[in-house]
């Protein structure tokens, strides 16, 4: 990565609900083929419970023990081609008999995992809540000496989490999701909202495909701190490719200095 340009791949895939062994091989090659592109990027992004989708009812069964078969898995590819991975979120159980947590997993250039964050709002409407155990911590973390932060899906309805992010010093948030149709506008303004209000980049991967009677819109994307959109998918299977230039959250700060203007004392 240069000093102020990160390219940024988005691995948009479907992935095949209660089936860890199906979804390692797809995210595996997408992942290859995001690496064989001319300009190869930094980062790769993967979207939310990529392993196993949304198989609550056998989530306990089917959970990665400690992450250990992602960072496994992970490691090794970073290592292989000398990249970060936003390894997305996974269902990851805290030891046998621990509960499983809805966690991004991040790694560096070295396969080295310097970040681990559980979904602090579970989503009643899919039941997180009834099999999931939430976070309870924001995370930080640092690409190449560039602060970032990381949310999950419905994360994003709170803008107290961002803010907190932005505050710590984040100028970059990643988000993986699996957003559901119908709710495109409401996809595409909060992450909008995000980025503009903490003049931060917004850097999201959503699936797609169906499971069971649910569809899944993709429309992953990344947001500038200006809220223009840089690049947004379909919703079809795909990866998505850009570059951003890191210096323009501080000049959109100078411009409008949200930060020094804030009089928390009153709210």
């Amino acid at each position: 990565m240069s000093q102020s340009l990160m390219r940024i791949a988005l691995v948009q895939m479907n992935i095949e609900i209660g089936r860890p062994d199906v979804n390692f091989g797809r995210a595996l090659t997408m992942m290859e083929q995001a690496v064989s592109v001319g300009n190869k990027p930094d980062v790769i992004v993967l979207p939310e419970m990529w392993n196993t989708g949304y198989a609550l009812d056998r989530i306990e069964e089917l959970a990665d023990v400690d992450g250990e078969r992602t960072k496994r898995t992970i490691r090794d590819f970073c290592r292989r081609h000398d990249v970060h991975v936003i390894a997305g979120s996974i269902a990851l159980k805290r030891g046998e008999d621990g509960g499983v947590c809805n966690t991004a997993l991040v790694f560096d250039k070295g396969g080295n995992l310097i970040a681990d964050y559980a979904k602090i709002h579970l989503f009643r409407l899919m039941e997180e809540d009834r099999y999931l155990t939430a976070g309870d911590r924001a995370v930080s973390f640092e690409i190449d000496g560039y602060p970032c932060g990381a949310m999950i899906c419905y994360d994003i309805r709170f803008p107290e989490l961002a803010r907190k992010l932005a505050i710590g010093g984040a100028k970059m948030l990643f988000v993986p999701a699996e957003w559901p149709k119908p709710r495109l506008h409401h996809w595409r303004t909060l992450l909008q909202a995000r980025a503009i209000e903490n003049q931060m980049f917004v850097v999201s991967c959503n699936r797609v495909g169906t499971s069971g009677t649910t569809e899944f819109f993709g429309h992953s994307m990344i947001v500038d701190p200006w809220g223009d959109i840089v690049v947004e998918g379909g919703e079809e299977e795909t990866i998505l490719h850009a570059e951003v230039d890191l210096s323009l959250t501080e000049r959109v700060r100078r411009t409008i200095p949200v930060f020094e203007d804030r009089r928390p004392s009153l709210y």
